[in-house]
């Protein structure tokens, strides 16, 4: 199992942007005191993106992600969005919809032995990640298969007032018309009958977005979506999000 920093220049953000990939390219094997190497083996992969006010080693520093991918054998890919919600924002240069739904995938394709089959690609997130993973996951369901929402920062369309605009809109109300809306974007891919992807979502029951999520999770399974779901007695935190996390690969189909 390695632990990869990338840096590439990204042609949807314009810059050069780092990653961090957990790779279970060659595994330890004590009885034999040797690496045992996959060659010809290209991995389940997923996505997993970081929160408001971090960046791509959240994930590696504050979870047991590692070990956990490492016992499934499973490729993570961790991306930084800056505080950018992962959509493509009205600033130039900025394009994290396409980023994270095209560009990604595609490049770290090139770069390691990942599948390219939609059956082994998955994303997930926490908080602004949960709401990038629940809206790119839809928005790009031929992509993704599985997708994980958890404390899901899925509110920002609920209230429309001057004071609850986070600033990425030219126009807060007519963006909650468009696809950039987690229900919008749902209510489209049903309508065209796309691929459907398979949800898992967790709240803690402490935490200020459980009743977004509950409503979001609630307007799924009516549509016909198959959302699995998980709570706890717990806020808003890294204690949580160390215990959903393992959840969500254990829910995932290695």
């Amino acid at each position: 199992m390695a632990l990869i920093q990338v840096n590439y220049m990204s042609k949807a953000l314009f810059r050069i942007v780092p990653l961090n990939v957990i790779l279970p390219a060659d595994r330890f094997d004590a009885d034999s005191n040797r690496y045992l190497s996959d060659e010809g083996h290209r991995y389940k992969t997923l996505y997993l993106l970081h929160g408001l006010l971090g960046n791509y080693t959240d994930w590696v520093s504050r979870t047991r992600i590692q070990i956990w991918a490492e016992e499934k054998n499973l490729a993570v890919v961790m991306p930084s969005g800056d505080n950018a919600f992962y959509f493509r924002s009205r600033t130039p240069w900025n394009d994290y919809e396409s980023f994270i739904g095209e560009e990604l995938p595609q490049i770290t394709r090139k770069m390691f032995p990942l599948s390219d089959k939609r059956e082994d690609t998955f994303i997930a997130g926490l908080s602004m990640g949960g709401y990038g993973a629940l809206r790119n996951g839809i928005v790009y369901s031929e992509t993704y298969s599985h997708v994980a929402g958890l404390s899901s920062a899925i509110h920002i369309f609920d209230d429309l007032s001057e004071e609850a605009d986070i600033g990425l809109f030219d126009d807060h109300a007519k963006a909650a018309l468009t696809d950039l809306n987690p229900k919008i974007a749902a209510e489209e891919m049903f309508k065209n009958n796309k691929k459907v992807p398979r949800f898992y979502m967790a709240c803690g029951k402490k935490d200020d977005l459980m009743s977004v999520n509950l409503s979001f999770r609630d307007f799924l399974r009516e549509k016909g979506a198959d959302v699995t779901w998980d709570e706890e007695d717990a806020g808003h935190d890294w204690d949580f999000w160390d215990s959903q996390i393992k959840k969500v690969l254990d829910w995932l189909p290695l």
